[in-house]
């Protein structure tokens, strides 16, 4: 049986997800799986494959982030690269904003 910590880590990690992969987004544009593993870098944190694909997916069908194939000069197959957009940025700022908000109300 988890603990409170584990399952409170196991929540917010899956959670924000799409948190996570706008933050990176804004360095620059990354492919799917390069996110995947900047994620793990990053945040300590390594989501399944589907389900950065279905947040990646859903950002970009929202409009926070848009996508466009690449070729590869080294004869590698062709990758999505995917990039932030306005909109996501925003929505970055008001994610982070909203558990700064959160955090402060916790500590009281």
């Amino acid at each position: 049986m988890t603990g409170p910590m584990e399952r409170l880590k196991t929540k917010i990690t899956k959670e924000v997800l799409w948190l996570y992969i706008l933050r990176l987004l804004k360095e620059r544009p990354m492919y799917a799986y390069e996110l995947k593993e900047k994620i793990k870098e990053a945040f300590d944190f390594e989501p399944a494959t589907v389900s950065s694909y279905v947040v990646l997916y859903k950002l970009e069908k929202d409009g926070y982030v848009t996508a466009e194939w690449q070729e590869s000069q080294t004869g590698k197959p062709s990758r999505k690269y995917y990039r932030l957009t306005p909109k996501g940025e925003k929505l970055l700022e008001e994610g982070i904003s909203f558990l700064e908000e959160t955090l402060e109300k916790l500590r009281g």
